[in-house]
């Protein structure tokens, strides 16, 4: 990356995925763009929701899911991945994609390279930078629609119980245990 932009702010803390794209969206306002590259979700809420709440604030298109990009007469040939097969989809810029990990092979920084970044200078952006952009309605803890009442730790299950009987038999048991527990 040339540049880098942090979106910092107690203003923005507490954001649910519509908060947080609508932050993001506010900062991506104020830059020039022609392709938004996101990852296909975070880590913690897994809902892989926010990438296209982006694009739906800036009005621009999206496609989701994509492992390949091919730039052609100056619009995208995007492979989507799409349950057991892939869509070929063309797209006019602006546009936004979530990407999978398949769309690119990590590689490691070299050396130089680590130094280079380590002087870089990262913008950060406040609430103050994003003034004219933002809608103070949609940002931080009480521009979140999301209200979560209770999170726990889901509890592993148990072994199970192995059966090794003929296949004749097999199927009279798992039709039994189906019925026991009114499943058929």
């Amino acid at each position: 990356a040339d540049d880098a932009i942090l979106i910092s702010d107690r203003a923005f803390g507490g954001a649910d995925t519509w908060a947080t794209s609508s932050t993001i969206a506010a900062a991506l306002k104020k830059l020039d763009y022609d392709l938004i590259i996101t990852g296909r979700q975070a880590i913690d809420g897994d809902t892989a929701q926010v990438g296209p709440q982006i694009a739906e604030h800036l009005g621009i298109p999206q496609i989701s899911y994509v492992e390949d990009i091919k730039v052609e007469d100056g619009t995208l040939l995007v492979k989507r991945k799409f349950e057991d097969r892939s869509h070929l989809l063309r797209a006019k810029l602006p546009c936004l994609l979530t990407c999978l990990s398949e769309l690119n092979e990590s590689r490691y920084m070299s050396i130089g390279g680590i130094f280079r970044a380590y002087k870089k200078d990262v913008q950060v952006w406040g609430l103050e930078d994003m003034k004219d952009t933002v809608d103070m309605a949609n940002i931080g803890l009480k521009g979140s629609p999301t209200r979560v009442r209770k999170s726990f730790t889901k509890q592993a299950k148990g072994a199970g119980e192995k059966i090794n009987v003929p296949e004749d038999e097999a199927v009279s048991i798992i039709v039994s245990r189906l019925a026991e527990k009114h499943l058929i």
